[in-house]
């Protein structure tokens, strides 16, 4: 499996939580990192964060302190937990994968990423 699959969208209330789920094989690799990305219609698609082999990571500013990442190596998947969530968060969350060394500066050009799921919906609304 080298394409991601996401799961865990979901409709959600403001100051509920969700998690999100990604698997792909790649994801046993230790040099390959993982990303999500958000996209609402019509709009660009936003870096939410990613996640380096080593466990390091990076969040967009509106996402920081409420949203996290973990890695489970052993089931090729990695989640994203989202708490606190508002009505900006809605979209269509998409997980994408590569090499480790892309989860850096500039990591959320979409372009280094090599590796794309369809995504998964989440809404918040009240």
């Amino acid at each position: 499996q080298l394409q991601p699959v996401e799961s865990g969208g979901d409709l959600v209330q403001p100051g509920g939580s969700l998690t999100l789920s990604c698997t792909a094989a790649d994801f046993i690799l230790a040099d390959y990192a993982v990303a999500w990305f958000r996209q609402a219609p019509g709009k660009d698609p936003e870096g939410v964060g990613c996640m380096r082999s080593g466990g390091g990571t990076f969040f967009a500013d509106s996402v920081k302190g409420r949203f996290t990442i973990s890695r489970d190596t052993a089931n090729s998947k990695m989640t994203l937990q989202m708490n606190s969530l508002n009505v900006e968060d809605t979209g269509v969350y998409i997980c994408g994968t590569g090499g480790s060394s892309i989860c850096s500066d500039q990591w959320s050009t979409v372009d280094r990423w090599r590796y794309w799921g369809q995504g998964t919906q989440v809404t918040v609304s009240s």
